[in-house]
C-alpha cells in the first residue's frame, strides 16, 4: 500500500513534519511535529502545528498516531498540542528511557522526573507493528544519531527522522550523548536493505550546495547510489572516520537545550514553579 504523504516544512528549524494518510480511508498519522519557539524571548507559537490541524480538519482525517522518530535536539515537539486538538496516541522508541536518564542528569531534573517513558502513550521496540487505518506500519530501531532513533515504515514509505538526509547532503551527526557513528552505519544498512523503490522521507533539509530548492523525498535506490556519505558501498571504516571527523567541527544546534528538556517529556513543558511560571534550564559547559 502506498500512503498519501503531505509534508510541512518549517524554515526556522529546517524540519519536515508529515501527515501520512491511508489512501482508502480517513485514518492518518503525524510524524515529527514542530512547536515554534523563539529562543531570544522564550515565547512559543503554534503556527506550524496549526497548519497541520487545518489540513487534517479540511480533509476530514482521523489522527490515530502522533509519532516521534527520536528526541529532537533542534526543535520542540508539538505532540501534546496536536493530541489535544486531534486525538491520537503519542509514540516513540522504547530506548527513550536511556535518553531520559542521560538528560535527566544533565538538567538535574531530580526524582520527580520519570525516566520510564511514561510521558508517552506507546513505546516501540524493533520489529513492532502498528496500523494507520488499513496500512501496516513496521518499526525499525535505527540508533546512531541518538540511542532511541526509529524509522517508521508505513506501506512503501520510510520515515527516517535524522538518520539519513537527502543524498546530496548525507547522514546524521553522531556526537550527541549516546550517539555512535558505527551504530549509525549499521542502522543505515538496514534502511538500505528495503526495496529500492521504497520512498524515503527525511526529517530535515538544508539545501546542499548547488541545489536551489528544499527537498525531503527520495528513494532507497537513490540513497544507495548517490548518498555522499554512505552511498556506493562505502565501508564502515571509511564512514566512521569521515563521520567522526566531520562531527568534531560542528557546533551544537541553536535550540538543543530547550528542545531536549521539552521533547524528553513528550512535548510537555517542565512543571511550573511556585509562582506558576515555566522555566527552562541553561546548563553551563555540559554539552
Amino acid at each position: 500500500m502506498s500512503p498519501e504523504v503531505k509534508a510541512f516544512f518549517d524554515t526556522a528549524t529546517n524540519t519536515v513534519s508529515y501527515v501520512v494518510r491511508d489512501p482508502n480511508g480517513r485514518a492518518a498519522a503525524v510524524v515529527d511535529s514542530v512547536l515554534d519557539f523563539d529562543h531570544a524571548s522564550g515565547r512559543t507559537d503554534t503556527a506550524s502545528a496549526d497548519a497541520i490541524i487545518a489540513y487534517v480538519k479540511e480533509n476530514d482525517l482521523r489522527v490515530e498516531w502522533i509519532l516521534e522518530t527520536h528526541v529532537h535536539a533542534d526543535h520542540l515537539s508539538a505532540a501534546p498540542y496536536l493530541q489535544e486538538a486531534l486525538g491520537g496516541k503519542i509514540g516513540i522508541g522504547k530506548q527513550i528511557t536511556v535518553v531520559q536518564d542521560t538528560f535527566g542528569k544533565i538538567f538535574n531534573e531530580g526524582t520527580e522526573f520519570q525516566r520510564d517513558g511514561s510521558q508517552f502513550d506507546a513505546l516501540f521496540a524493533d520489529g513492532d507493528v502498528f496500523h494507520v487505518g488499513q496500512m501496516r506500519g513496521a518499526v525499525m530501531h535505527t540508533p546512531g544519531h541518538t540511542p532511541a532513533c526509529l524509522t517508521y515504515v508505513i506501506g512503501d514509505a520510510a520515515f527516517v527522522g535524522d538518520t539519513l538526509f537527502m543524498p546530496d547532503f548525507g547522514t546524521a551527526r553522531c556526537d550527541f550523548p549516546g550517539g555512535s557513528s558505527s551504530d549509525l552505519y549499521q542502522s543505515i544498512q538496514r534502511i538500505l536493505a528495503l526495496p529500492d523503490e521504497t520512498r524515503v522521507f527525511v526529517g530535515h533539509d538544508y539545501k546542499a550546495p548547488g541545489r536551489d530548492e528544499y527537498a525531503w523525498e527520495t528513494t532507497v535506490g537513490e540513497q544507495k547510489a548517490l548518498n555522499v556519505h554512505i552511498g556506493q558501498g562505502r565501508s564502515i571504516e571509511e564512514f566512521v572516520e569521515m563521520r567522526d571527523a566531520r562531527d568534531a567541527t560542528l557546533g551544537m544546534p541553536r535550540l538543543i537545550l530547550p528542545s531536549l528538556q521539552v521533547n524528553m517529556r513528550a512535548g510537555h513543558m517542565p512543571p511550573a514553579d511556585e509562582n506558576g511560571d515555566v522555566m527552562l534550564k541553561l546548563p553551563v559547559n555540559k554539552l
